[in-house]
């Protein structure tokens, strides 16, 4: 992964932020109001956060190795150009559902909903949560709920060529929707109502399909 592709990831993370939020929210809110104590309780937001990101790099991580498998059939197929256009396609599909051109991404969630019955029940039984590492653990489990966006980056991670680039590209995206889900408690309404404009939204979301568009036309020239 360049650092091109690592920067469209983080800001398909960072403008998906109403997706992440209407994914999310619900479960940041209810932990907020079940929390133990007073103030802001940062901690417990920063260590479920924590948990949803290492789920994401470790689930980049096992796509990138998948990915990387099929290099050793690199004599009888092209898989390594292959998967660096399937990656760039991934870029552009995202752009446009980031510009809400396309909404095509979302219908990959399908995909998760077995997987995700059996991890639910789970972590029902982490709530309400008491303590840091608690959240932490709940971060975990919920980093497996079935999205549009992250299956799409998971796609992406596939198609890297190495686990470590798998895990790299799923990280990034994960940052860059930290700030949305740790601003719910804090400034959540300016936040949105930025990420909402739909100029913000066409210029990131064309952005970032320029990165996919840029990188097939390497893969062709």
């Amino acid at each position: 992964m360049n650092e091109y592709s690592l920067l469209a990831l983080f800001v398909t993370g960072l403008l998906g932020g109403t997706h992440c939020v209407g994914m999310c929210g619900g479960i940041v809110a209810a932990i907020s109001m079940q929390l133990p104590g007073q103030g802001t309780r940062l901690s417990y937001h920063f260590a479920y956060n924590a948990g949803r990101i290492l789920s994401y790099a470790v689930a980049g991580g096992l796509a990138g190795a998948v990915g990387a498998s099929t290099l050793l059939l690199e004599g009888m197929w092209p898989v390594q150009q292959v998967l660096y256009g399937l990656a760039n396609l991934m870029l552009v599909m995202l752009g446009l559902y980031l510009a809400g051109l396309w909404q095509a991404v979302t219908q990959i969630e399908r995909l998760g909903g077995l997987l995700w019955r059996r991890i639910q029940p789970v972590s029902k039984a982490l709530l309400p949560v008491q303590n840091p590492a608690q959240a932490f653990l709940l971060g975990m489990l919920w980093g497996w709920l079935p999205c549009g966006l992250v299956y799409s980056v998971l796609i992406t991670a596939l198609a890297s060529g190495s686990a470590l680039s798998g895990m790299t590209a799923m990280l990034a995206f994960g940052l860059g929707t930290l700030p949305n889900l740790i601003a719910m408690g804090l400034f959540a309404q300016q936040l949105q109502s930025f990420t909402r404009h739909l100029w913000v939204r066409r210029v990131a979301g064309l952005l970032v399909a320029g990165f996919g568009v840029w990188g097939l036309a390497r893969l062709v020239l």
